[in-house]
């Protein structure tokens, strides 16, 4: 195992208290990069004005710079730093606060999922995505569309992905652009014109990150279920917590996001170690979550956890802004998943291949 490998492993949780009792910032010769694995350091590399989401000298990966994957990529909010962070933040952060969440339930409800392994499927990994989609004024009919073409287009967020998937996700981008420029030529919903209203920016900007929007929903959201679901079949007496209590510590505890990257743009000192330009820090979310420092009884399962501090969905100036939503979305369609009555005792699984995820995906025992 090593701090990226770790990330889809059976149980990555003792690897991580190693790497934090060896100092919380270390060098791994292999993998020639710094690893933050405690609190303290994971705090300081996020708040750092010196790291930055993306390396100065490929803003956009070289497998997708080229292409309209790359364009999006390019404009998103999240691996931006500075201006082109700022103005499409400052317009859809205050929306995605003052969103009511009240109508998710309905649209999670109003989704047919089945019994079996291709309903949870597409409950964890499509359902989402269709919810954010409506919430925008989508249709039913164009939210399943959006749903289908994102699935694609975040291949081209990963390094693993082969030719064949950065050509979906490449062509993928090209339809969610043409979905996105009639919608916003008649917006059909009040959350998606009261973006519009503050965003200053230009159009190709905004779409990007309303893109963003939907691919982000897709990976939260996935890892966030699943791992619930899992800790569920670990735990059957976890059943009688609240789905929210459930979830709040599903996502320190498990988080679908293990790991984030930042790239040093000038040499500095960070939590008492010297690092130098062009340095890669691996930021291990889910190590720091589990560090004493930051939580009682950290590697306890507790739902009802006071004072719950947690990385998982960052921390600074890139925090996540759709975190209360994709909460509210994974609690609306685990209700449902365990209205429909699936056994998760019947069900294998394995972590999807990812290089940061943890993600679960289910099989029918015997599949």
């Amino acid at each position: 195992m090593n701090p990226i490998s770790a990330a889809t492993h059976a149980d990555p949780y003792p690897y991580y208290a190693e790497l934090r009792a060896a100092g919380g910032l270390t060098f791994h010769p292999k993998l020639k990069l710094w690893v933050a694995s405690s609190a303290r350091a994971v705090c300081a590399v996020l708040a750092h004005a010196d790291c930055r989401v993306r390396p100065a000298q490929e803003p956009v990966p070289k497998a997708i710079a080229e292409s309209m994957a790359g364009k999006v990529f390019g404009q998103l909010m999240r691996m931006n730093d500075g201006e082109r962070q700022r103005c499409p933040r400052s317009a859809i952060e205050p929306e995605l606060a003052a969103l009511d969440l009240e109508p998710i339930n309905a649209l999670v409800a109003a989704r047919l999922i089945t019994a079996d392994t291709d309903g949870l499927y597409k409950a964890m990994f499509r359902g989402p995505v269709c919810v954010v989609a409506g919430l925008l004024g989508f249709t039913p009919a164009q939210a399943r569309a959006i749903s289908e073409l994102t699935t694609d287009f975040v291949a081209c967020l990963s390094p693993l992905s082969n030719d064949l998937q950065l050509a979906a996700a490449d062509a993928a981008a090209e339809h969610l652009r043409g979905y996105f420029i009639e919608l916003l030529a008649e917006p059909a919903s009040d959350f998606l014109s009261a973006i519009q209203q503050r965003f200053t920016g230009d159009e190709e900007t905004l779409i990007a990150n309303l893109i963003g929007l939907c691919s982000q929903t897709f990976e939260a959201c996935a890892g966030l279920i699943g791992n619930t679901l899992l800790a569920l079949r670990r735990q059957p007496a976890l059943r009688g917590e609240s789905i929210e209590a459930l979830l709040s510590e599903v996502q320190r505890f498990d988080p679908p996001v293990q790991n984030t990257r930042r790239f040093v743009a000038a040499s500095c000192e960070i939590a008492g170690v010297r690092v130098e330009t062009g340095d890669v820090i691996l930021v291990l979310l889910a190590s720091a979550n589990r560090d004493p420092a930051l939580n009682e009884q950290p590697e306890q399962f507790l739902p009802q956890r006071a004072n719950r501090r947690s990385f998982s969905f960052g921390s600074g100036r890139h925090q996540c802004p759709g975190q209360a939503l994709a909460m509210s979305i994974a609690g609306a369609t685990v209700r449902e998943i365990l209205g429909r009555g699936i056994d998760l005792n019947r069900l294998n699984w394995h972590y999807r291949p990812s290089l940061n995820g943890r993600v679960p995906m289910f099989s029918d025992v015997g599949a």
